[in-house]
């Protein structure tokens, strides 16, 4: 069976990108708190690029991955 490893380039967005609207605005999208994500995860994540990254944040702090964002963090 072929595991596939974290794409590279989403994690990188992660570290990079902010969020467009709301309460966090502005805020990186992986400094936005757990609680905020659990929102996402009951209302619905919106469509298209940022729906996946804000669930793919979700994912990784529910399970307790956020190191799998430091060697990009380390290199801001």
């Amino acid at each position: 069976m072929n595991m596939m490893g974290p794409d590279a380039n989403l994690l990188l967005q992660l570290t990079t990108m902010r969020m467009p609207f709301g309460k966090y605005k502005d805020s990186f999208i992986y400094k936005l708190p757990v609680s905020y994500l659990e929102w996402f995860q009951r209302k619905g994540f919106p469509e298209g690029k940022l729906g996946i990254l804000l669930q793919t944040m979700y994912e990784i702090k529910l399970n307790g991955l956020e190191y799998l964002l430091q060697p990009l963090l380390d290199k801001k």
